[in-house]
């Protein structure tokens, strides 16, 4: 079960409001969604958890790329939703490692003999490659919001939108639409 929201700031404090994010396929259109929920280009912050496996804060200052933060991208991988955020700069990756082999390079003459000299390479590739059960991401996200990175860090899936909301002041607002 998921549950997303966005808290923009306005000038009367945090606005709350749920969102669907079944209509979102890349980062890009969930930064979108994001700065239509504030027209004058305040900050948005876009919350986003799966039961108590992980969450994941998407903040959006007006037309500035976003700022990401995963509590574990382990867990968050095997989502839907975690799999948009978790780019490839995120992780660390060169962008479009992960496409698979180059089909221009492969020899498909039907004379393989077994294991290539190449298969060694591909292991030590693919654990390069494995995606951390820890935080990934920009930890200092809410730093001058109040939340600190070791506090960031130290929350629990379980009750971690809840704590950053009250952090912020927004829980009631947060609350209206959980």
């Amino acid at each position: 079960m998921y549950f997303a929201a966005l808290l923009a700031r306005t000038e009367d404090g945090w606005e709350a409001s749920d969102t669907e994010l079944d209509d979102v396929e890349t980062l890009s259109d969930l930064a979108d969604l994001a700065r239509e929920a504030s027209p004058e280009e305040d900050t948005v912050l876009v919350l986003i958890e799966q039961e108590d496996a992980w969450f994941g804060v998407v903040r959006v200052d007006g037309e500035d790329d976003p700022r990401i933060y995963v509590s574990d991208a382990a867990a968050a991988q095997r989502s839907a939703y975690g799999e948009l955020l978790l780019t490839d700069e995120l992780l660390g990756r060169e962008p479009g490692a992960d496409d698979g082999p180059d089909l221009d390079s492969l020899d498909l003459d039907g004379t393989e003999d077994g294991e290539s000299e190449s298969d060694e390479d591909d292991e030590e590739g693919t654990a390069a490659d494995a995606v951390p059960h820890s935080p990934v991401g920009d930890s200092q996200i809410l730093d001058d919001l109040g939340i600190s990175e070791k506090e960031l860090r130290s929350l629990d899936a379980e009750d971690a939108l809840g704590t950053i909301a009250e952090a912020l002041g927004a829980s009631e607002v947060l609350e209206t639409v959980r």
